[in-house]
């Protein structure tokens, strides 16, 4: 185990010369939907040129459905993508880590090696409409269980990989809407913070406080982009053309802006530092729809 960073006096000297990695992990399985892999490639493609490692983990295909093993969908393949992410981070030993997917379950090994980094100096901001702390006795999918496995809740595939738990009250879930019961009981037991939609909205001083409290110096951001208003931005799994209005009743959606999400890691920046962000849920349908137009055109497709 690497040993922590000394406290906040002398964080961002240290650093200065800091390792950062990029990992690109176009993971499907853990929300069982194969258009989670276009997503994230053209999250990759999008996202600025990088002077630092770039790491593609190996995912495999989208060639067939997935079945329940144990209680999780494509429970293998999970495994073992996570643990090849994990040995690709311990390859290289970052001090920063930029994630790339897929579903969110991609930030689970990449912020568990951040939190065994950084230990009691480290703290988890989860911008997401949805906790994420579930099991599988809740759900199959599991990247509803990414929180709770990095708290060390939840299936033991999962939180092997997770040797330093984050406690409740290092994490501030900030976007949450409309968390079913268990969350909410999870939530309340484990003592995490939450910032409403609302509350983001009306500034940064809920989040400002926490992590003043907290001490925290250094914080990873999970960021799914399902936290952002699919009115306004349609790359998400709630703007699906192909879905019924009624598919999503009872699921809480997002509610924020892309600059509301900008401005509240822009002003984070300033109070900590920033040594993980994963970009997670991207689900780009008109270039999904279009790719699929072009693949099945003459001469385009070869035939």
């Amino acid at each position: 185990m690497r040993a922590p960073l000394p406290p906040a006096s002398k964080e961002k000297r240290l650093m200065t010369n800091a390792k950062t990695i990029r990992l690109v992990m176009p993971q499907w399985q853990g929300g069982n939907n194969p258009a989670y892999k276009f997503g994230a490639e053209l999250l990759a493609w999008l996202a600025p040129e990088t002077s630092s490692p770039v790491i593609h983990i190996p995912v495999a295909a989208a060639d067939h459905s997935l079945i329940n093993e144990n209680g999780i969908m494509g429970r293998q393949q999970i495994v073992n993508q996570l643990h090849g992410a994990q040995a690709a981070i311990k390859q290289h030993l970052p001090d920063k880590i930029v994630v790339l997917g897929g579903d969110c379950l991609v930030d689970l090994a990449p912020f568990a090696w951040l939190s065994e980094r950084y230990n009691d100096n480290f703290g988890i901001l989860w911008l997401d409409a949805h906790p994420d702390v579930m099991s599988p006795a809740q759900f199959s999918h599991s990247h509803a269980h990414v929180l709770g496995a990095l708290m060390g809740h939840g299936d033991s595939d999962l939180t092997s990989v997770v040797s330093t738990p984050v406690a409740g009250n290092r994490v501030m879930i900030a976007g949450i809407n409309n968390p079913n019961q268990y969350e909410k009981e999870f939530i309340a037991a484990q003592g995490i913070n939450t910032c409403s939609p609302a509350d983001v909205k009306a500034g940064f001083s809920t989040i400002r406080e926490w992590i003043n409290r907290e001490g925290i110096t250094c914080l990873a951001i999970h960021f799914d982009l399902d936290v952002l208003n699919y009115k306004n931005f349609r790359s998400v799994l709630f703007a699906n053309p192909s879905a019924n209005e009624s598919d999503y009743d009872g699921i809480g959606k997002g509610q924020l802006e892309i600059s509301e999400v900008v401005t509240l890691i822009k002003q984070v920046n300033e109070l900590t530092t920033i040594v993980g962000i994963g970009i997670a849920e991207h689900l780009p349908w008109d270039a999904i729809n279009l790719k699929t137009m072009l693949e099945n055109l003459p001469l385009l497709n070869g035939k």
